[in-house]
């Protein structure tokens, strides 16, 4: 994530890195980053990673919050698309396309499968026919900061926590959608 972040043609955004018991930590490769990016780095203790996104929230000073995993592999234009795409389709709450990279081992696709088929809970998320009424997840969220904070942030439940999240979004009326590319 931090390597396709320093390649990113959209310049002005922070990185906030919180890890949250990591068993192997991330504090030598964020270290290889400072200086490359506005980069913030916390430790907080296995509070679960509905928790760990509120601190990162709490830390950020921009008008969106962009909420990813740290295994996901972002296209150089990534932001610069999500900056134009808010311009064209002002929207509360987005995410963009959940691809598994070339890269990635039979486990990581299959992973990424079960997390994006509409065979499993992506299946709540939309598609291509319905781009404004997508339920955004964690691993590719984005979300005005004000809506973030009146929603609560998410919640501390150790699993699911995106997908409650995005229902609370959905279910407070906030428009959403996908940015597909």
């Amino acid at each position: 994530l931090l390597s396709s972040l320093c390649k990113q043609t959209y310049v002005h955004f922070e990185v906030i890195v919180v890890e949250d018991g990591s068993e192997i930590p991330a504090k030598e490769i964020v270290g290889r980053y400072q200086g490359r990016l506005d980069l913030y780095y916390y430790v907080i203790s296995n509070s679960g990673p509905g928790m760990a996104r509120n601190h990162g929230a709490r830390q950020a000073r921009g008008e969106y919050l962009l909420i990813l995993d740290s295994d996901v592999v972002l296209p150089s234009t990534w932001l610069e698309h999500i900056h134009d795409s808010l311009n064209h389709y002002p929207v509360d709450a987005f995410g963009g396309p959940d691809k598994a990279h070339a890269s990635f081992s039979p486990i990581q696709k299959a992973i990424n499968y079960a997390m994006t088929s509409f065979l499993t809970t992506g299946g709540i998320r939309g598609g291509k026919k319905k781009l404004d009424k997508f339920y955004p997840r964690s691993f590719n969220m984005g979300i005005r900061r004000d809506v973030y904070e009146r929603l609560g942030g998410f919640s501390g439940m150790r699993y699911g926590e995106d997908v409650d999240f995005s229902i609370r979004i959905m279910e407070a009326g906030y428009r959403t959608r996908l940015f597909p590319s």
